[in-house]
Order: C-alpha cells, then structure tokens, then sequence
C-alpha cells in the first residue's frame, strides 16, 4: 500500500523537536491536507476610501496565538511596538491561514456527493472571540452582529489557483458603523446557524465607523 504525504508529514512532526521546524512542518501537513495556506485577504480602508494599514501577523505569532500563548488583542496593548517587530509587519492587506472544521469536511463531502442536506458555504460572518479555532468548532467564538458586521451572503465565483476553476472564493464588504475589534472569522452555510465549514482567529483588525472590511475567502480543493 502507498503511504500518503500526510504520513510521512505527521512522522516527521512526531519526531520534530525544532520550534521553527515544527511550524514549517505543520504548514506543509495541513497544506497536504487542505488546499491553501494564507487563504482569507482582509483589507480596510477608511471613510475617504484609505487603506488602512493591518498587522500581517508572522508564523511565530500565528503559533503563539494558536497555543494561547497571546491573545489577539495584544496588538492594542501600549506595549505592542516593543514586540511587533518580532511578531509580524504592517501591510495593506493581510492574509491568514485557513481551518476547516470537522462539520466542514462532512459538509464539503455532502456537497461533493450530494448525500446530504448541507446548503452551499456561502455566508460570511466575523466575530470578537479570542479562542484558537479548532476542528471541532461548530460556531465562531463571538459571532458580531452589530455594528454593520451582521454575517452576510458573499459573491460566489471559482478562480483558478494551480487548475482551472479549482477554488471557491467568497467576497464581500462590510460598511462598518461603530469601533470593533475583529479577531475571528468563518464561512458558514446558513443566514443564521448553519454548519461552520471554516474558522480562523487571528491579530485583531481594528475597524471604526465608516470603515469598510472587504473579505476575500478561498477553498482550493486540487
């Protein structure tokens, strides 16, 4: 029997007693089990259409942030500029890697074979919560709905990544109407509820009124 590039990835993560080893090796296992890395863009511009400079968080900080280690929110402490540097850079877009959850898998296979009832993954919602998305997630940690940032369907289209046509993309546009800290984010099925195919929680995006948060969500599934 052929073993498959997840196993020789998940031997060599058993054996990893590197810290930065370990981070690139659990990249290339998750990359060998899902598509994407850095998969979901994120872009804010202010009220005169300014883009709005973002924390581009590192793997060190994708890694300490995961662990519990930080919170997201450590980028509006006084004392961040000491540690920024350490932990990322300021960019005009930022991008974060993907999870898909548990339901997610069943639902992305329910799709595939039609042998389910899952809708399509079309709704994208944002959140405050804190906690490092896992697997098992069903649900953001604090799902916003004020303040423009109520869960909205997105634009559908495929875009081609290595194959033609072989990633779904999700896009919209928040107009934001009062002061948030979005940390978490999530691609659901549903206008509410719904199965939670994808989560990730990462350094807070700061968002006033007037602001617009334009997301752009991919799944590459070659």
């Amino acid at each position: 029997m052929k073993l498959s590039a997840h196993y020789y990835l998940r031997r060599k993560l058993q054996k990893s007693n590197n810290f930065m080893s370990d981070i690139k090796l659990k990249r290339k296992f998750e990359l060998a089990q899902w598509g994407l890395y850095e998969n979901v863009e994120y872009q804010v511009k202010d009220r005169n259409g300014k883009v709005k400079k973002l924390f581009q968080q590192n793997l060190l900080c994708t890694h300490l942030l995961k662990k519990g280690v930080i919170s997201p929110l450590w980028i509006n402490s006084p004392y961040a500029f000491l540690v920024s540097p350490f932990l990322g850079h300021y960019a005009s877009k930022v991008t974060v890697k993907n999870l898909i959850t548990n339901a997610g898998f069943a639902g992305a296979a329910s799709r595939i074979g039609g042998a389910g009832s899952e809708a399509i993954f079309n709704y994208i919602a944002v959140g405050t919560g804190v906690t490092a998305a896992n697997v098992s997630d069903t649900t953001l940690g604090t799902e916003t709905a004020a303040s423009g940032l109520s869960r909205v369907a997105g634009t559908m289209s495929r875009v081609t990544t290595t194959q033609t046509n072989d990633t779904s993309q999700a896009t919209t546009t928040f107009t934001v109407s009062g002061t948030v800290a979005v940390t978490e984010s999530g691609l659901l099925n549903a206008a509410s509820s719904g199965v939670l195919l994808c989560r990730q929680v990462f350094t807070a995006i700061n968002v006033v009124n007037g602001d617009s948060l334009a997301i752009t969500w991919k799944i590459k599934c070659a």
